[in-house]
């Protein structure tokens, strides 16, 4: 279905159990990111760590395009539930996904459009996003939801604003990175989807299980991108 496939993570704890099983490893590293390639379950792989943030994912995004070729992106880790009726250790899979911090609202334009770009809304592919939400069905039954994930240069950490962004922004979780790594996956043409397990909910109390749940977090969203590397 693809060829090599990208698989980024932002933190260390993401990506740490894909090198753990990743065979006919060689490392690379270019703009200070350090790129791993080899194979999962007979599928040829390119992992990465790309840093905190919109403008590391951007960068590791097209690195794994311009200079791995990868043929499919996927983006896994941890996010801050949204929506009220998402728990930590849920898992949301992108059905589609905007910047919340993008506001030129000053000019008049809707919260979150990009000026004067074709779109601001970046969806993820069909195949791929059918495929992340079946392995969530089969690993994680009941605890699944497609919907839009929103990402900002900020670690939300309010009820208030939390509110903002399911009501405003129709938003399933928040996290740094995942509609940036989106944006240059579609200006691309390169199928992608991000996948992300509930860690906290966003609303101030992540001091209390952020570093306690990340670990098992990055555990499910592990297990699900496992799932799919075998059914693809």
């Amino acid at each position: 279905m693809f060829g090599k496939i990208g698989v980024i993570g932002a933190m260390k704890e993401e990506i740490e159990q894909f090198q753990q099983h990743m065979q006919d490893v060689r490392v690379t590293e270019k703009a200070k990111i350090q790129f791993t390639e080899g194979t999962l379950h007979g599928k040829s792989l390119v992992l990465c760590k790309s840093g905190v943030g919109k403008v590391n994912a951007a960068v590791t995004t097209q690195i794994l395009i311009d200079t791995f070729g990868v043929e499919a992106i996927i983006f896994t880790g941890v996010a801050g539930a949204v929506d009220p009726e998402l728990n930590v250790g849920d898992i949301v899979v992108s059905s589609e996904s905007l910047q919340h911090d993008m506001d030129v609202t000053a000019l008049g334009f809707p919260r979150g459009t990009i000026p004067y770009e074709e779109t601001s809304l970046f969806v993820a592919d069909e195949s791929l996003r059918e495929l992340a939400a079946q392995a969530s069905r089969e690993l994680f039954d009941g605890r699944v939801k497609v919907g839009r994930v929103l990402s900002g240069d900020q670690f939300i950490a309010s009820r208030e604003t939390v509110a903002t962004l399911y009501h405003e922004l129709q938003g399933a979780c928040t996290e740094m990175e995942g509609a940036a790594v989106a944006q240059v996956s579609v200006m691309n043409a390169i199928p992608h989807v991000i996948i992300r397990s509930m860690s906290d909910k966003a609303d101030g109390s992540a001091h209390v299980n952020f570093a306690e749940f990340t670990v098992q977090a990055s555990e499910n969203s592990y297990r699900i991108v496992d799932y799919m590397l075998k059914h693809l």
